[in-house]
């Protein structure tokens, strides 16, 4: 099952003609998760084609304009659209009290159950997982309270090597459970087949980290070490630290530290100043650190 991750917006707080504020989706073994969800995410929705009953969990680093405007209107177009599933909504301690008072003063009447779950912790803990994935906060260094994200796919079944299998009745098709889990097979007299024979290596799991506003910090390194993809916002050059430091940000440069450090796979830039008209000065700074680093692109896809 392939992993797709969709970027909705990827600007810094003001949108602009060519890109919103910061909302992505990831589909993730038949799971759609949102990713914040800035002003006008259910317009970036629609044209992603993305089917809004699908969405049962969203994710909201902090509670920053640009990283979540876009939820009370978003909630209320599901009532409209006549959802009636519960939606997980995870964000900062406060997420509750800030859409239940816009509810309440705009008398927007849901017709389904929003859970809140409210993240208060500065460690990186377990917030989500079922049985084919697992949902951990990042602890980031912003003005306000803020969390990354990481989603990771649990270790996959391995795969069945029927011809190998096929050499002994004995094997039978109520055997395959504890085969594709890893165990080995004792034949009648005693004789020990080793799983490795009979199975062959499933295929990776995948792994997604969103790093939302934050200045560098290198605790984020082993909670990241070795993803398939990162997204880590770079809102200036390295040119402009200073500011960066001040306004609780990432340069482009330690974008790509981070992402060296943790030998993740691939970098995905964001959060982009709009002091900055030419995008493309971002990889240039990142890739003398990382080399394979990418800007994002509006409404693009990609396949982890």
């Amino acid at each position: 099952m392939s992993t797709y991750l969709t970027i909705l917006g990827f600007n810094s707080a003001i949108p602009t003609i060519n890109s919103s504020p910061t909302a992505q989706l990831l589909e993730m073994e038949e799971r759609h998760f949102l990713i914040d969800c800035g002003e006008g995410t259910q317009v970036q929705l629609r044209k992603a084609k993305a089917r809004f009953s699908k969405i049962n969990h969203i994710f909201i680093s902090h509670l920053h304009g640009d990283h979540c405007f876009g939820l009370p209107g978003l909630i209320a177009s599901f009532r409209l659209l006549g959802r009636e599933n519960p939606l997980h909504v995870y964000g900062p301690k406060g997420i509750k009290k800030m859409l239940e008072t816009i509810f309440t003063l705009t008398e927007t009447h849901r017709g389904f159950e929003v859970v809140y779950h409210e993240l208060e912790k500065n460690y990186s803990e377990k917030i989500y997982e079922d049985s084919k994935i697992e949902v951990y906060t990042i602890p980031l260094d912003h003005r306000i309270y803020c969390n990354g994200y990481l989603f990771r796919e649990k270790p996959k079944d391995r795969h069945l090597n029927i011809q190998e299998i096929s050499k002994y009745e004995e094997i039978e098709v109520c055997d395959y459970h504890n085969l594709k889990a890893g165990k080995d097979f004792v034949l009648e007299d005693g004789y020990v087949l080793k799983n490795e024979i009979l199975t062959t290596d499933p295929a990776p799991s995948v792994s997604y980290a969103f790093c939302s506003d934050t200045r560098y910090l290198e605790s984020v390194i082993p909670i990241v070490k070795n993803v398939t993809v990162m997204y880590h916002e770079s809102t200036f050059l390295h040119d402009l630290k200073e500011m960066a430091d001040y306004t609780g940000h990432s340069t482009a440069l330690e974008a790509a530290t981070i992402a060296q450090k943790a030998q993740v796979n691939k970098l995905i830039l964001g959060h982009f100043s709009n002091r900055y008209a030419d995008l493309t000065v971002f990889t240039d700074e990142a890739r003398t650190v990382f080399p394979n680093t990418f800007l994002p692109k509006a409404l693009e896809t990609i396949k982890l």
